[in-house]
């Protein structure tokens, strides 16, 4: 009886725990709260180095310690988070100074449908070849690794 309680409870945790709290790094993960800090060390009592407002904002996952995660932002801020903070949720953000093209196609020479501003976050999927499908409240189209930051292959 005991070992299917025991059972049961390590079953019953590991769902409990978010997508981005269960990886080994490094991978990606986004924001998932309307604000979240990112802190000097892995605990509370580390001074605040950035405060985020982007929910959805993509991050790369360093390195973990207990329920702390090691992230670094698009301009290479590294420092830590909690994982209650971060979601397995893929999202890029278009990088560059000028607006970039999302293709009908993932191909360079595709027929351009939108246009995105640098700055703008969106949820990604169908990463293939340099080319992610790239989604803006229902907006779709390909970008080009080149012109996104969050879901460039990880070694």
């Amino acid at each position: 009886m005991r070992k299917i309680v025991f059972l049961a409870s390590i079953a019953t945790a590991a769902l409990a725990s978010p997508a981005a709290a269960q990886q080994q790094p490094p991978y990606w993960a986004s924001i998932d709260e309307p604000e979240a800090r990112m802190r000097t060390g892995p605990s509370t009592e580390y001074p605040t180095m950035w405060i985020y407002r982007r929910e959805r904002l993509p991050l790369k996952i360093l390195a973990r310690y207990k329920a702390w995660r090691k992230v670094e932002d698009h301009d290479g801020a590294q420092g830590w988070m909690h994982a209650r903070l971060l979601t397995a949720s893929r999202t890029g953000l278009i990088i560059g100074e000028e607006p970039r093209a999302l293709r009908a196609k993932p191909e360079a020479g595709a027929r351009i449908i939108w246009r995105v501003e640098p700055g703008v976050v969106g949820r990604i999927s169908q990463c293939e070849n340099g080319w992610c499908l790239f989604d803006v409240r229902g907006r779709r189209g390909y970008v080009s690794y080149d012109d996104m930051w969050g879901d460039e292959p990880l070694k």
